[in-house]
C-alpha cells in the first residue's frame, strides 16, 4: 500500500514523505505551546513520529529499491496516542472560602489519600493573613495525579485530574471558577444557600 500524503492523496517519495513527517513533528511542538495537549501527549506524539522519521531513513538506505520504507510511513496511531495519554477530568469540589462545607462536588470520589492532600492545601491557603482575590496553581500528588486550583475573591475550585493537565484544561478551571463567583456574588457575599446558586464547574465533567 503506498504512502500518500494526506492532503494530497498522491503517492510520494522520500524526500516528500520525511518533510511531510518534519512538519507533523512541527505542529505537535504547535499545538503543545498553545496548550492543546499535555507532555505526555507531546512525548509520545512526538516520539511516534519521530520513530517514523528515522525508520522511513533507515529502510531507505537499506534498500533504495524496496517500498517497505512506505508501510513505515503510513498514517495513524497517533490519534490512539493522543487519547491514551490525554488528562481525564476525575473530580471537582467548590468551597466558600474559610467554610468546610461543599457547596457543590462531582465526579469520582479521591481515595482518602488524595482527599487529605486536597485538605492541606485549602488549609494552607486559608491559613493566609490575607486571601488572594484570584490565582491559579497545579500540583502533581504524587501517583500521577494532578491537582488544579483556582482562587476567586469569595470561593475556591479544587479539580483532580488523571495526569498533567494541558494549559487548556487549567485555564478551563480558573474561567469556569470567575464565571461561577460572577454569577454568584451576591449569593456569596450574603452566605445564602447553595441551592440557590448556579455551578459552571459542572462543564469540567462534560
Amino acid at each position: 500500500m503506498p504512502y500518500q500524503t494526506p492532503l494530497t492523496g498522491r503517492a510520494v517519495g522520500v524526500p516528500e514523505t520525511l518533510e511531510h513527517l518534519r512538519k507533523k513533528m512541527e505542529g505537535v511542538a504547535t499545538d503543545f505551546a498553545a496548550g492543546k495537549m499535555n507532555r505526555a501527549q507531546f512525548n509520545a506524539i512526538y516520539a511516534h513520529y519521530n520513530e517514523q522519521r528515522i525508520l522511513v531513513e533507515k529502510l531507505h538506505k537499506r534498500n533504495p529499491d524496496n517500498d517497505l520504507w512506505r508501510q513505515a510511513a503510513l498514517p495513524g496511531h497517533t490519534g490512539f496516542l493522543r487519547t491514551h495519554f490525554e488528562s481525564r477530568m476525575m473530580f471537582y469540589i467548590v468551597f466558600r472560602h474559610r467554610d468546610p462545607r461543599p457547596l457543590i462536588k462531582g465526579g469520582e470520589e479521591p481515595a482518602k489519600e488524595t482527599g487529605r492532600q486536597i485538605g492541606t492545601i485549602i488549609k494552607t491557603v486559608w491559613q493566609m493573613d490575607k486571601l488572594p482575590t484570584t490565582g491559579l496553581a497545579r500540583k502533581a500528588m504524587g501517583d500521577g495525579k494532578w491537582i488544579v486550583m483556582a482562587i476567586g475573591e469569595l470561593a475556591l475550585t479544587v479539580a483532580i485530574y488523571s495526569l498533567q493537565p494541558s494549559q487548556q484544561q487549567h485555564t478551563l478551571v480558573r474561567d469556569l471558577h470567575n464565571d461561577f463567583e460572577r454569577a454568584n456574588r451576591l449569593i456569596l457575599q450574603r452566605n445564602l444557600s447553595a441551592n440557590k446558586m448556579v455551578f459552571p464547574q459542572r462543564a469540567l465533567l462534560t
